[in-house]
């Protein structure tokens, strides 16, 4: 009995800073509005990676054994009994930000904002690294037969690149700065290009996240070496042919905040998705008298429909950006690949009996 128990629930528990478990927890049960689901695909994020080396995100502090992961998809085992829109063997995307209760931003539509939001993986919530996890079920979104489960996982990244656009106004004909070729800096192009932007160019330290930025579709790429902000602002407006009407930070890296206000055309607007220090140096006043819009990202909300519909049309194509696979069994291994910067997106394969993408 003892053995057959072994393989119940294994998950990924970060206990502190560098303290990484594969441990067994109980299979949940799902409460009346929620469903149990059987993991299959979860996609690692650098604040997964940032909790295991630190223990904490500003003032999110891990004080108990936290389960780790929040980009993810699996198959629906059983549902609550108020639960009416899916049903077992239902394959879904897990939203993983619920709101406990209807307050003023969820009124307003900008859920996202409630502080008492439930968010995997973000102290005190566990994630959804394991075999057997639950969920409220207004945030699970059925995918359609054509939308692999590793989309699925990488919608999460995905609806932050489709918020920082819809926050940005990004539209037809329009020229794009994204700051940060990393996984959401890579979504993000790919989410500005299907939106109608005319040319995106990408910057980055890394020549060959900046190749990969190439490759999935941005008209340029500009590295970075030791050019001041101004200096990489007047780059970007030379092979731009102009200064592009939207600047899109995905680095949090002080200098970058500041070529984005330097860049980014009178009138036009920059968005910070980047988190960095809370302090920052910014030539805000230069900023202000050419009336450059500063607008902020949290997270997302109401994108999960919009990605579907996106990836089952194949309007864009995620694919790429995974590039290591690991077994549950070897999520440790798999967060050591993640933490090297080797590749862009690590995808843990959580069921045992199925390790397809």
């Amino acid at each position: 009995m003892a053995a057959a128990a072994k393989a119940e629930n294994l998950s990924l528990v970060v206990h502190g800073p560098g303290d990484l478990r594969l441990e067994n927890y109980p299979v949940p049960e799902p409460g009346p509005n929620e469903v149990l689901l059987k993991m299959h695909s979860v996609g690692i994020c650098g604040s997964d990676v940032h909790y295991w080396q630190h223990g904490r995100i500003g003032d999110f502090i891990v004080k108990k054994p936290m389960v780790l992961g929040h980009e993810a998809a699996g198959t629906v085992v059983k549902v609550g009994s108020s639960v009416k829109h899916l049903k077992p063997g239902d394959r879904v995307a897990i939203e993983p930000g619920s709101p406990r209760e209807n307050d003023h931003f969820c009124k307003i539509g900008r859920y996202n904002l409630t502080p008492s939001i439930f968010f995997c993986a973000t102290p005190p919530d566990d994630g959804n690294l394991s075999r057997f996890y639950k969920h409220n079920a207004d945030f699970c979104y059925k995918l359609p037969d054509n939308v692999t489960f590793e989309e699925g996982a990488l919608i999460e990244p995905l609806s932050v690149g489709i918020y920082a656009c819809r926050r940005g106004g990004v539209s037809l004909g329009n020229k794009i700065l994204v700051c940060g070729a990393g996984p959401i800096g890579l979504v993000t192009l790919i989410v500005a290009k299907a939106m109608g932007a005319a040319q995106v160019i990408v910057t980055d330290l890394n020549a060959s996240r900046l190749s990969k930025a190439k490759e999935i579709g941005a008209d340029f790429i500009l590295q970075i070496t030791k050019e001041s902000p101004k200096e990489v602002a007047r780059k970007v407006e030379d092979l731009l042919g102009s200064k592009p009407e939207v600047t899109i930070e995905c680095t949090g890296a002080e200098s970058s905040i500041q070529t984005g206000i330097y860049a980014t055309i009178s009138g036009g607007t920059l968005v910070l998705v980047g988190m960095g220090p809370e302090m920052v140096s910014v030539p805000l006043v230069h900023a202000g008298v050419r009336e450059v819009d500063i607008k902020g990202v949290f997270r997302y909300c109401n994108t999960w429909p919009m990605a579907i519909a996106m990836l089952a049309s194949k309007t864009i194509n995620v694919k790429p950006l995974v590039t290591h696979r690991f077994p549950l069994e070897k999520a440790v291994e798999a967060f050591e690949t993640s933490k090297q910067g080797v590749g862009l997106k690590v995808m843990i394969k959580c069921d045992p009996n199925d390790q397809n993408p």
